[in-house]
């Protein structure tokens, strides 16, 4: 299966007397591009011991890129999964100090990807996480269980992740103190290639209790609405609309693709588009017959072709998002990551169009839509095998946040598409490790941002002493000045 952000593995690297270093791998797409997520692996967090209010506080150190897809593209391929974590682990184990390998705990999670290969292949779902638990266990750290995270638990760890970032939690004060700057918390929109979240802090009833989560962080209390629709992935959503169309046009053999540009073709193995849970064939198909694809570059038959991936009317709660899904009133402002940031990026480096409301975002998406593949392979040389799906994906992106999450021309301009906040990658990944900090005992402080209070406190005393030293010899200069002049 292509992977783009299909699934993700989570490590926690090493515990020192100062410091707790968190690794936090995450198996992304081996495609990347300037507009693609790139193939993140591992990515390094510096723990610092103390807590405040039982969490913990850190900093991203470093990251690792790996080749290779997620680990449940190596699904039926033995040795596949485990010799994909070799190399960004090597790294791991080089950079942790030696003396603290043992003391490192090491946990495995994985996301969406692997939720789908364990609805369709269980077994071989088990047995790709047994591959890559055995090979952690072969280093020299404190592995502690492996699992396959909840799309809920993935939206929630999103949301934690980019209020983290945002010091919306608390802050580190000029005092030396950690402060909570009572800020409101920012909504979380992640785009992987198996799922979709949306997560965000609420007032309203959740009227459908699976999408509410209580969380505790830093002292205080949180209720946030969190959805993950799976089988809304990039790369999920690229093989629906094909399967779509597939029937629509009612042909095994060839089909016109309104989303690919004018000028494009492709041929592709009818089991590859089959191969998924997210695709029921009602009929049966042969998985070796090859699939001839056209390209024809319309925006308003790719717009209602996406649509129709979407069941937008069908609802037994007061409000709905889509698929029959309860969603309260979206407000305050969203930070979108992932997929959505590359997609966002795309759009505008193409068009030269700010994409800031619905409007511009059609605006954009038309254009992309009816570019002729020959104008996108000038303008964007080196990124050929990507071009055609930005369309789709853009098409995607407007119906899903306009028409499904009820993003409007008031609430629109307060999504922020973003790679990275404050120098570290926007993701569910920090979130989970600092949802599993709270497990951990918090070590002696040796180690801080910045100065503790007490060495504040030592360092006015100091500065007062000072200054009072001064004014004495500046006083008693200007008394013996006057005193010559008197003379």
């Amino acid at each position: 299966m292509c992977s783009f952000l299909v699934d993700k593995i989570i490590c926690i690297k090493a515990n020192s007397r100062c410091i707790f270093w968190q690794c936090v791998c995450v198996c992304m797409s081996p495609l990347a591009t300037k507009f693609l997520s790139p193939q993140v692996f591992s990515l390094i967090f510096l723990l610092l011991s103390d807590k405040q209010n039982g969490t913990g506080v850190v900093s991203q150190h470093s990251e690792c890129h790996a080749k290779g897809g997620g680990i449940s593209s190596y699904a039926g391929n033995k040795g596949g999964a485990a010799s994909s974590l070799e190399e960004c682990m090597e790294k791991a184990t080089q950079e942790i100090p030696k003396s603290r390998h043992k003391l490192t705990p090491v946990y495995l999670g994985a996301t969406a990807g692997m939720r789908l290969l364990n609805i369709s292949k269980p077994k071989e779902s088990d047995a790709v996480l047994k591959e890559v638990a055995d090979k952690l266990k072969t280093y020299p750290f404190s592995f502690k269980g492996a699992t396959i995270l909840s799309g809920q638990e993935e939206g929630a760890y999103g949301w934690v992740t980019v209020n983290y970032l945002l010091e919306n939690y608390i802050k580190y004060g000029f005092v030396g103190q950690w402060l909570s700057p009572g800020r409101d918390t920012v909504g979380a929109l992640d785009f992987g290639g198996a799922s979709t979240q949306i997560t965000f802090e609420t007032k309203q009833t959740v009227e459908n209790k699976d999408n509410l989560m209580k969380l505790r962080l830093y002292g205080r209390d949180y209720q946030i609405y969190t959805q993950s629709f799976l089988c809304y992935g990039r790369d999920q959503v690229l093989l629906r609309l094909l399967a779509l169309l597939i029937k629509t046009q009612g042909s095994d053999h060839s089909i016109v693709h309104p989303c690919y540009p004018a000028g494009y073709s492709d041929s592709v193995k009818l089991s590859s588009v089959f191969d998924t849970p997210c695709n029921k064939r009602q009929t049966p198909y042969k998985p070796d017959d090859v699939l001839q694809i056209k390209g024809t570059g319309n925006y308003n038959q790719c717009l209602g072709n996406v649509s129709r991936l979407f069941s937008l009317n069908n609802c037994s709660y007061s409000r709905c998002s889509f698929d029959g899904v309860f969603q309260p009133n979206i407000t305050g402002n969203f930070m979108a990551f992932s997929a959505f940031f590359y997609t966002h990026s795309f759009l505008q480096e193409a068009t030269g169009i700010s994409i800031t409301s619905p409007e511009y975002l059609e605006e954009a998406t038309h254009v992309v839509c009816n570019m002729s593949f020959e104008k996108m392979r000038n303008q964007f040389q080196g990124h050929e095998s990507h071009l055609k799906d930005y369309c789709t994906v853009s098409a995607f992106v407007q119906v899903l946040l306009v028409n499904g999450y009820g993003f409007d021309f008031r609430s629109f301009p307060h999504i922020s598409f973003q790679k990275k906040a404050g120098g570290t990658s926007v993701g569910w990944s920090l979130g989970y490790m600092l949802s599993l900090s709270n497990l951990l005992p918090a070590e002696d402080v040796l180690l801080r941002k910045s100065l503790r209070s007490g060495a504040w406190s030592a360092l006015i005393v100091l500065f007062c002493f000072l200054l009072i030293v001064a004014l004495y010899f500046l006083l008693r200069a200007i008394r013996k000045k006057d005193t010559g002049n008197v003379i």
